[in-house]
């Protein structure tokens, strides 16, 4: 497996194609419709900023899908600072994922009538993908600058059990560039109203020379009022096999989402709970509940720590 994966990290970093697996669903479209919630999600954006910590957190995810299905999981996140404030290193996955696939989920999702017999193709356990990526914050708000952060992620292929459409067993990549600005509300400007937007590339690989290029997108509002934090998100992303000739109505490849997000920090300590609602070409809903910590190896004072204070 660690040869697997150091190889495909060479591959994409070389830009060369990285061969697909050819089994599994029988569908001739690799797009979020075909697959359960974790094997291509839209992934969660920036705020124009970078985590000045490192912070580590466990959160617990339940998909109820529009088509009968649901997915439990526990995912790992862990944000390290690479000796600067400005830069880090993010790496996250799902550790366990348990899901329970209906007729109708297992229609949709074109399950090879072979795989249909076993018994893991309804219920089963399994691990996800493993993303990392390089976040850097090149410019800081000031007074007619925004926060201007980049990211660089990579997704391998380590999930299992792609022959059950839970995951895709193919590494893909993305970038992304966020711009924000925060506005100081209230008499005593107690109050933090934050306005983002971000724009990038992702791509994945659809088969042994093929692979699907798409555009993303969001918007973000995030409102910050001592230690709780507020905040609703418009992403997604939109691939080309949608606008192809080849199977255009069945592509599926344009998933849009809407998260609302809350958090309360209480010392090192934060509480995350978030509402997820699948729009378009995403059909799962998701609620989640989950803890991080943080340490502040760098020594230095947070934005968050001077507003406390």
């Amino acid at each position: 497996m660690k040869s697997k994966i150091v190889f495909i990290l060479l591959m994409v970093v070389a830009g060369l194609p990285v061969p697909a697996q050819t089994s599994g669903p029988e569908t001739s479209m690799v797009s979020p419709y075909y697959f359960g919630p974790n094997a291509f999600p839209v992934p969660d954006m920036l705020d124009g900023t970078v985590q000045p910590d490192l912070r580590i957190e466990l959160d617990g995810n339940h998909y109820f899908g529009t088509r009968g299905d649901h997915t439990t999981d526990l995912t790992l996140k862990v944000n390290i600072p690479l000796f600067t404030d400005r830069v880090n290193l993010s790496a996250w996955m799902p550790l366990v994922e348990w899901y329970r696939n209906s007729d109708e989920s297992l229609e949709a999702c074109h399950i090879a009538e072979r795989a249909l017999t076993d018994p893991k193709a309804r219920k089963g356990c399994v691990s996800g993908d493993v993303y990392v990526s390089a976040d850097v914050q090149l410019f800081r708000q000031k007074r007619y600058l925004p926060d201007v952060a980049l990211r660089a992620a990579l997704r391998t292929a380590s999930g299992n059990d792609f022959q059950y459409a839970r995951n895709y067993d193919s590494p893909g990549y993305f970038f992304d560039a966020t711009v924000a600005k925060s506005f100081a509300l209230g008499v005593r400007k107690e109050h933090d109203l934050r306005v983002a937007a971000s724009f990038g590339f992702l791509c994945w690989q659809t088969g042994k020379s093929r692979q699907n290029d798409a555009w993303m997108y969001g918007l973000m509002l995030k409102w910050t009022y001592k230690r709780f934090m507020l905040e609703e998100t418009l992403r997604g992303y939109k691939g080309w096999e949608h606008s192809s000739t080849r199977d255009k109505e069945l592509a599926h490849d344009r998933p849009f989402v809407l998260k609302t997000r809350a958090a309360y920090r209480i010392g090192k300590w934060e509480a995350l709970a978030s509402y997820q609602f699948g729009i378009r070409d995403y059909p799962f809903h998701q609620l989640q509940l989950g803890a991080a910590y943080h340490i502040n190896v760098l020594g230095k004072i947070t934005a968050w720590e001077i507003k406390r204070k």
